[in-house]
């Protein structure tokens, strides 16, 4: 794996000219020299990524999923996710277009923006999950990435970081907008998540070794779906109001009603069968939901 601490280290790398400021860049993914071969690149940054592009023939994967940039898409990248780059074939033809901004975490010191950047759901989004943009919205999308590289190439002020900075978080903010658009205009996807993810709950709490296995996670729930956490809750709060972690709640306690409600097993026997250490944590969360104890609920069909 290979980890780029700076800006400059990565442009070096992709053989890119020096930044014109050590700690921001923008890049024109066009101008980016493309690598033939059969290697693949795991990659780290130690700073942000923002990007709108289009990629043929270049695979991107992160975390398990490969994506192909092949459609106009925004996408985002924290510092220290991991991802993978394969390069081309040269009998494949490659193209790109599109802009990236890179963004140290210094660059943002002493700015509001340093301490509400990391609010934003979309950071912790795989690849696959990116934002699909109509052509106005990749417009305006654009314009601002243009002011930022206008004031990236100009000299430099003491007025650059704060324009800079006001930009970004005005692109921010419509990311966030874009997406919420996105969640809604894909009702009946966002619909098949929430029956694969009550399938799949389901099935995990009917399977017969729920004791060695334990309780679900959200992590797993979401691995099991091909989804960050963060974008299945988010899914799942639009549908439902409820996010993920409520749903496995909500699975769990009706498979307890059940238990408690038609065998002759004890509490104790019930919270082992379902998953828990202790029979407290059950009894706690089942009182939490139902504002009953589970005996209480059991003794109420005696």
């Amino acid at each position: 794996m290979r980890r780029f601490t700076t800006i400059s280290e990565f442009h070096e790398f992709v053989q890119l000219p020096k930044p014109q400021h050590p700690l921001l860049s923008v890049v024109d993914v066009g101008t980016v020299p493309h690598r033939y071969g059969k290697e693949t690149m795991v990659m780290v940054f130690d700073f942000y990524s923002i990007s709108v592009k289009r990629m043929r023939n270049i695979h991107i994967k992160y975390g398990q999923h490969s994506f192909d940039f092949n459609e106009g898409i925004m996408s985002f990248m924290a510092p220290n996710q991991v991802f993978s780059m394969a390069a081309a074939d040269e009998a494949e033809e490659v193209e790109k277009s599109g802009w990236v901004v890179y963004i140290h975490p210094d660059f943002l010191w002493n700015t509001p923006l340093a301490k509400t950047i990391k609010q934003y759901d979309f950071w912790d989004y795989s690849l696959h999950e990116g934002l699909f943009l109509s052509a106005k919205e990749e417009a305006a999308i654009l314009n601002i990435i243009f002011t930022i590289e206008q004031e990236y190439t100009a000299t430099i002020d003491r007025f650059s970081k704060q324009i800079i900075v006001s930009q970004l978080e005005t692109m921010l903010h419509y990311a966030d907008r874009f997406y919420q658009r996105q969640f809604i205009t894909r009702e009946k996807a966002n619909h098949e998540v929430l029956e694969r993810l009550e399938t799949l709950l389901d099935a995990y709490f009917n399977s017969t070794n729920l004791a060695e296995r334990g309780l679900p996670t959200v992590q797993y729930v979401a691995e099991c779906l091909h989804l960050s956490p963060k974008y299945l809750s988010n899914i799942l709060r639009l549908v439902t109001g409820q996010n993920t972690q409520q749903h496995i709640h909500a699975q769990l306690i009706a498979k307890a009603k059940e238990k408690l409600s038609t065998t002759p097993l004890t509490v104790s026997e019930i919270a082992y069968e379902l998953g828990f250490e202790h029979v407290q944590s059950f009894s706690k969360l089942f009182k939490t939901k139902t504002n009953l104890s589970p005996l209480e609920f059991k003794s109420s069909f005696n």
